[in-house]
């Protein structure tokens, strides 16, 4: 009985997380960040994803659904997890230093039209708040997704989606549903048929 109360209480907090973070404002930046993502695409852009960890995992998984499909039959769409060269990962961790895993990618594969999407769940991870950096540098649109406070992200992104929870499991279950709603709001716009 004992397993059964840690699976209800795990199941009860995920769904509390969610709905915290379902607020009207919320839901309002949501449709910015898809209406961002929209924006790029149709200028030529790309969507860039970055994040450490369970947050890499995201990256790689968000920009799957936008290059292969998401629910819909669609052309294939621009997006890139900066998390999986290895080969870049690990020259500019040893060159230089992890903190610029990413920036040093996105100043070289970034422009202008791009949008950045930055995942971590304290909001405070260094390799991260650099990428932003850079991307703000070049005038690359932001979005961050945290959780507890924000972190040092709160102030750095364009569009800030703060989960409030200090749970890292419970803020990357949030933080994959807030994704799986901008591909489908993404779709929904440039495709009409969700």
């Amino acid at each position: 009985m004992e397993m059964e109360k840690i699976v209800e209480k795990s199941f009860r907090d995920s769904v509390k997380a969610k709905e915290r973070f379902f607020t009207k404002k919320n839901m309002a930046l949501v449709v910015e960040a898809a209406e961002a993502v929209v924006a790029s695409f149709k200028s030529g852009g790309k969507l860039m994803l970055i994040g450490n960890g369970g947050s890499a995992a995201d990256s790689q998984h968000i920009a799957a659904e936008f290059v292969n499909r998401f629910e819909i039959e669609r052309p294939p769409l621009p997006a890139l997890a900066l998390t999986t060269d290895t080969s870049d990962l690990t020259s500019i961790g040893n060159d230089y230093s992890f903190d610029q895993v990413f920036s040093k990618q996105i100043r070289a594969l970034g422009k202008g039209n791009d949008v950045l999407l930055a995942i971590s769940t304290s909001g405070n991870s260094a390799n991260v708040l650099k990428g932003i950096e850079a991307a703000k540098a070049m005038k690359i649109k932001t979005i961050a997704l945290t959780g507890k406070d924000g972190g040092k992200m709160a102030d750095k992104a364009d569009i800030l989606l703060n989960v409030d929870s200090k749970t890292t499991a419970r803020i990357q279950e949030t933080h994959i549903t807030i994704c799986h709603i901008i591909c489908e709001l993404v779709d929904h716009m440039l495709f009409q048929k969700v």
